[in-house]
């Protein structure tokens, strides 16, 4: 499946809401933030965003690496993601660096520990 312009979470507004009012959930080498869209008339399918801070990734060159192996990922495994979820990709220095078929387990096992309501995910 393609990743979709629908499916970028771009608005500082919303990316902001699901930081302070979602869930979180580290997987090392990225963190998730998810949180189920409020207001959606039908539930549409996911939508991310993904973040990559020099702090937390490095350079430029690792940066952009990151980012676009997570919205490959995101792409992937978006059947996987509850539908109506906005979510947050924050990468790490391992999101550059570690396997592409590791991240891809990882965030498959994140995807399973989601729930649709924003409860706990250890449920």
């Amino acid at each position: 499946m393609r990743f979709r312009h629908e499916q970028h979470l771009r608005k500082p507004g919303e990316i902001g809401t699901v930081r302070e009012r979602g869930r979180r959930l580290d997987c090392r080498a990225f963190t998730i933030w998810w949180k189920p869209r409020e207001h959606a008339p039908t539930p549409a399918g996911a939508r991310v965003c993904v973040i990559a801070s020099r702090a937390g990734v490095g350079t430029a060159v690792r940066r952009n690496r990151a980012k676009r192996r997570l919205r490959e990922i995101f792409r992937r495994h978006q059947a996987a993601v509850p539908a109506g979820c906005d979510m947050l990709l924050i990468a790490r220095v391992g999101a550059a660096v570690w396997p592409m078929d590791r991240l891809e387990h990882l965030f498959a096992e994140a995807c399973q520990r989601l729930t649709p309501a924003g409860g706990n995910p250890r449920e």
